[in-house]
């Protein structure tokens, strides 16, 4: 007996065996699979490994896989939690921005391979753009050499 696995939010996982069903009297069907974790992996190093775009219920499973909100992978791919929502909701649609979809399927697999590193990297561009987000471009024009310059931190 296979078990189609729509508790992953993806409609393309079947489970072959790693599984139990039980009929209880007052809850109906109840499943129970071993080793959801390293299940989840599995299916996770499947989708970064597909030489195709990821969909939006791809997508959003290896988002909800790193533990991140919309609004944490919008800081770390450089877009808004608007677009995340957005590409996430066109379940079966490619996720439009290749740039974004590329550096989600590279952060997961960092993740799993253990290497803080990229996370490190990462951390410090979304920083770095808050940064510079942040700071206010003052210019001051030279009066001698005729031309516009920054400004002198007073």
């Amino acid at each position: 007996m296979n078990y189609q696995y729509i508790e992953s939010g993806l409609d393309n996982v079947w489970l072959e065996n790693g599984f139990t069903i039980e009929h209880h009297r007052n809850y109906g069907e109840l499943i129970s699979i071993s080793d959801v974790r390293g299940l989840h992996q599995a299916i996770g190093r499947w989708l970064v490994a597909q030489p195709r775009p990821l969909v939006g219920a791809e997508f959003r499973f290896l988002r909800v896989e790193l533990d991140m909100s919309q609004k944490t992978l919008g800081l770390l791919l450089g877009t808004t939690e608007q677009s995340i929502a957005k590409w996430e909701k066109a379940r079966d649609k490619p996720v439009a921005n290749k740039a974004a979809e590329r550096l989600l399927r590279l952060a997961y697999i960092n993740y799993l391979d253990g290497r803080p590193e990229f996370s490190t990297v990462m951390d410090r561009l979304t920083q770095l753009d808050a940064d510079i987000a942040a700071r206010e471009l003052r210019l001051e024009r030279d009066q001698t050499a005729h031309k516009w310059e920054l400004a002198v931190a007073a």
